[in-house]
């Protein structure tokens, strides 16, 4: 039902549709908080919202929906953090959370998301370090957590990464050394890292981003 018109909430009968594998509900004006009982939803492999007037927290249950290859929440405004309990959809493929009002800290549970080749957090208020168990995805293509107030340094771990092709961490705050390592990224396409505190030189490694 996507690129319509639609508004209002989404309505809870939606958990009746207990075969349902794909729902597709982007570019509409839906509005309200995801109800709950879409979380039971348990066939879903890809769940669709991006581009509504969504709000509240993304619940806790949607961890609930472990056969999910592909979730897209993002350009909506939802609040609050990210429930650790997306940690829990180990199949997933892609997660799309950008331009939202998400607040606090990545879940170190995203770890747990080792199949997860694009993941897209920017443009909303996260705060903290990266956890370290994001070096772990080593199947990452895409990583994108700019326009956020991210700290911290980087980890000499993010070498770990060495499928990315996308890595974007402009517009937060950063800070220390750039670590050597990032001259493992070799398959890198799209770095940017400019508007943060980053101190001391580029290390020589760079140059092997050929």
């Amino acid at each position: 039902l996507y690129n319509n018109e639609l508004s209002g909430q989404l309505p809870s009968e939606l958990e009746n549709l207990i075969g349902l594998t794909s729902l597709s509900l982007y570019n509409n004006f839906l509005s309200g908080e995801i109800p709950t009982q879409i979380t039971n939803i348990e066939n879903l492999t890809y769940l669709n919202l991006h581009n509504n007037e969504l709000t509240g927290a993304i619940p806790e249950s949607i961890g609930n929906l472990n056969n999910l290859l592909y979730l897209d929440l993002g350009n909506n405004d939802f609040t609050g953090e990210i429930p650790s309990g997306i940690g829990n959809l180990y199949s997933l493929i892609e997660l799309n959370l950008n331009l939202n009002n998400l607040n606090g800290s990545i879940p170190y549970a995203i770890g747990n998301l080792e199949n997860l080749t694009y993941l897209n957090l920017r443009n909303n208020e996260l705060t903290g370090a990266i956890p370290t168990e994001i070096y772990n995805m080593q199947n990452l293509n895409y990583l994108s957590l700019r326009d956020n107030q991210i700290d911290g340094e980087l980890e000499s771990e993010i070498g770990n990464l060495i499928n990315l092709e996308y890595l974007y961490l402009y517009n937060n705050q950063f800070t220390g050394e750039m670590p050597i390592e990032i001259g493992n990224l070799v398959n890198l396409v799209h770095l940017y890292l400019y508007n943060n505190l980053f101190t001391e030189s580029l290390p020589n490694t760079i140059g092997n981003l050929s």
